[in-house]
């Protein structure tokens, strides 16, 4: 495949990477924020109670798939999508754990904003899963 045509699914990996390297150095960077920022967040929901191991498990799939797009272009320039497309599963998985918090935390305004890395990473999926040739 021609690189011009390898372009969309290259880009979208490398915003999957950005988003959620970023994410987790964010994370890594400022626990004792995060941890706190969360418990707020979340002071009368369930969710509260379970704030550090979620914030814990949360960081390493982001870690995971930062680093799964990161080796999916590579591996997608070689001509083989597995490793994107875990790249993909594993964001998606993330971002509905982060979906569904926010609407835990009555934070619909929050949910909305999920949306906006959803639908990249679904269409990252897609084109990797169906070989579009654009």
């Amino acid at each position: 495949m021609e690189f011009s045509k390898q372009l969309p699914v290259i880009c979208l990996l490398l915003f999957i990477a950005i988003t959620f390297l970023f994410s987790f150095w964010d994370k890594v960077s400022d626990w004792k924020g995060n941890i706190s920022f969360l418990k707020e967040h979340f002071k009368n929901t369930f969710v509260a109670s379970i704030v550090p191991i979620s914030l814990f498990i949360i960081t390493f799939l982001e870690l995971l798939a930062g680093i799964g797009a990161v080796v999916g272009i590579f591996n997608y320039l070689k001509g083989s999508n597995g490793v994107g497309v875990m790249a993909c599963l594993m964001a998606i998985i993330v971002l509905f754990i982060f979906l569904i918090g926010q609407r835990i935390a009555k934070d619909f305004d929050g949910a909305m904003k999920i949306v906006v890395y959803l639908i990249p990473t679904i269409f990252c999926l897609y084109l990797l899963t169906n070989g579009i040739n654009l």
